[in-house]
């Protein structure tokens, strides 16, 4: 399971406890230094089933800076992907990228119910 993090994110910081503290193994990545790729995000869009919106860090400064919550709506799916794929400050975190699941943020009712295998296997 892959974890990308910004590391100074509280929301983040406490997403990563929950995971150590059901011992929950997962892959670090930091998502300023090791932004997703167009390809990665593309793929990972797809197999969430997620609206694309979740993707996007919409508290973020670089969010509001470039004035996304207007122009997302006219924009194509494609030239969304491209977006996120420029800045990893554009990318909502934390994101979980498992086998047969995605989650954006970090809801602890939402990861228990998609992580609850993992949790009975502990």
């Amino acid at each position: 399971m892959l974890f990308i993090e910004y590391p100074k994110c509280s929301t983040c910081q406490k997403a990563k406890k929950w995971l150590d503290e059901r011992k929950i193994s997962y892959e670090d990545r930091h998502i300023a230094q090791n932004n997703p790729t167009e390809e990665e995000l593309k793929e990972w869009y797809k197999r969430s089933g997620l609206p694309l919106k979740k993707f996007f860090n919409t508290s973020g400064l670089k969010y509001k800076e470039l004035g996304l919550k207007d122009k997302l709506p006219e924009m194509s799916e494609e030239d969304q992907l491209k977006l996120l794929a420029t800045d990893g400050m554009l990318v909502k975190r934390p994101l979980i990228v498992a086998e047969d699941f995605i989650l954006t943020g970090f809801k602890e009712k939402e990861w228990e119910e998609k992580m609850g295998d993992n949790l009975e296997r502990k």
